[in-house]
């Protein structure tokens, strides 16, 4: 960051008064820009017993499949941001469930959160998904998923069997490099 968003002016890394950790500060008007984490929202959407995936039109991971899922917008509930990031990515309608799964992904500065869900119809490849596909648990590409955060959402979705079983949360690290 190099610019206040609010007057224009240099910023600078300090740690304000009050405060216990470097923040962007406005060296003119002193607001302090505040970096949190960013909130995706999914779920793992099932049709008899089939589970939707969308393979990925998009980067990062292009051409891998994942749950529908992404990132909140303003002005909408979980739940809410769930059932819209299935639509645009899977052009279906679903019944949002009950919350089962957070991840922490502490570098990308994300927090994942899943949800179980019914489809309601059907379902094709919206902009971001090149197709999408109804797989039995036996069926699923583990191999060729996307993202850690959906790998672990399936499996406590597949652990649980659809009871609300409480929300498991996982801690994703980044790999070491070999």
């Amino acid at each position: 960051m190099k610019h206040c968003s609010s007057c224009g002016a240099l910023v600078t890394r300090t740690v304000p008064d009050g405060d216990n950790r470097d923040r962007w500060v406005c060296v003119e008007c002193s607001t302090i820009h505040y970096q949190n984490p960013k909130i995706v929202v999914g779920c793992v959407a099932e049709h008899e017993g089939r589970i939707l995936l969308c393979k990925r039109a998009i980067e990062p991971r292009y051409g891998r499949w994942t749950v529908p899922a992404g990132f909140m917008e303003l002005g909408e509930t979980l739940e809410q941001g769930a059932a819209r990031e299935t639509r645009e990515e899977a052009c279906a309608e679903v019944r949002i469930g009950h919350l089962f799964a957070s991840v922490d992904v502490v570098e990308a500065g994300q927090v994942h959160l899943f949800f179980t869900a019914t489809l309601l119809g059907g379902h094709g490849a919206g902009e971001e998904s090149l197709e999408t596909s109804l797989f039995t648990p036996d069926e699923i590409p583990w191999d060729d998923l996307a993202f850690k955060s959906g790998v672990f959402a399936l499996e406590k979705y597949f652990e649980d069997r659809g009871r609300n079983r409480g929300v498991h949360h996982h801690l994703v690290r980044r790999s070491k490099p070999r």
